[in-house]
């Protein structure tokens, strides 16, 4: 049996024990140092000379639009064509919103220099001036079987300041049954008011009466308090008055007496368009002996500049006339109207 051993045993030995020169040799490269970098780049060329160029303009035809609508004077229809440019010609959104702000401006402004004047206008009036007014004046003649005459009147004065506002009514219904009076009526009342806020104020009335009718001589009534404007448009306006009242009644047959009552009011008016106006007022004093209710409707129609025809239908009713007199008083009038 042989003792010698494996190849693969004794292999490692004999690579350690061979020469060096025996063993194989490892070729050295050597590298050069890298040179700057080198970029072949075609000849060089002209930048592209630059050119001023306005931005694109809105179409003649759709600024010739918007320039007719701002010269109408009409914000709603300027607002209109202005909605309508600008969902067709959404490139030309500023130049279309500039425009609409220019009108805007022009608008706001000449605005506040017409309130400026009108309040530096109506500061330095006098006493007499800012009045306006209405004359109302209505007759009937009648003859056959019976002989009837009749004139009825009013004259209204109004002057609004800045705060302040004056009222002045005067009327009178006279009429004749076959030579005997079967109504005598007069009027006149003054009523201030001062506005506090757009819809809140106070007021003074002093009003006098006359109506033997009735069953009294004279009669005056002093009041104020609180009133509200419900609505306080151009062509609608309704307010209301509340507060406490002192009456001097003068009776023809009966002691004169001086009680407290609580007056309430309404004044209603409403233009329904440039010729017809419906009219509306009302009033109540309240008391704890005697209480007077009164209404007066009325609706106006145009004629003419100025001059106007007036149908109303008014009532009085009083709770405890004296002896002999009616407690509800109507009459029912056709009158011509002068304005000033």
């Amino acid at each position: 049996m042989s003792t010698r051993p494996p190849v693969f045993a004794v292999l490692p030995f004999l690579l350690i024990a061979a020469p060096a020169h025996a063993q194989p040799q490892v070729e050295q490269v050597s590298v050069a140092p890298a040179g700057p970098l080198r970029v072949e780049a075609p000849p060089f060329v002209d930048p592209v000379p630059f050119i001023a160029a306005e931005p694109p303009r809105l179409a003649p035809s759709v600024k010739a639009m918007i320039e007719e609508a701002i010269h109408s004077g009409d914000s709603a229809t300027v607002a209109a064509v202005v909605k309508v440019a600008l969902a067709t010609q959404p490139y030309d959104a500023d130049e279309i919103r500039a425009m609409q702000r220019a009108y805007l401006d022009r608008t706001a402004q000449s605005l506040a220099e017409k309130t400026k004047a009108e309040r530096d206008r109506i500061r330095n009036s006098g006493v007499l001036q800012l009045w306006k007014g209405q004359i109302e004046l209505g007759a009937f003649r009648s003859t056959g079987n019976t002989s009837n005459f009749g004139v009825t009147g009013a004259l209204k004065l109004d002057r609004k300041g800045i705060d302040w506002e004056h009222m002045i009514q005067l009327t009178a219904d006279y009429q004749k049954d076959s030579g005997v009076i079967s109504r005598e009526q007069y009027g006149a009342s003054y009523q201030p008011r001062y506005t506090l806020n757009d819809n809140l104020f106070t007021y003074g009335r002093l009003q006098y009466e006359r109506d033997k009718i009735q069953g009294f001589r004279d009669r005056y009534s002093f009041s104020g308090g609180l009133g509200y404007r419900l609505l306080n448009g151009p062509d609608l306006n309704l307010a209301l008055e509340a507060g406490p009242a002192l009456r001097r009644t003068i009776f023809v047959d009966e002691p004169s007496e001086t009680t407290w009552s609580m007056l309430t009011s309404i004044d209603f008016g409403w233009k329904v368009n440039d010729t017809i106006k419906l009219t509306q007022n009302a009033s109540s004093y309240i008391g704890s002996d005697d209480s007077t209710f009164t209404s007066l409707t009325g609706i106006e129609a145009g004629m003419a500049k100025g001059l106007k025809a007036k149908l109303s239908y008014s009532i009085k009713h009083e709770s405890s006339p004296p002896e002999g007199a009616l407690k509800t008083d109507t009459i029912s009038r056709f009158s011509l109207v002068y304005g000033f």
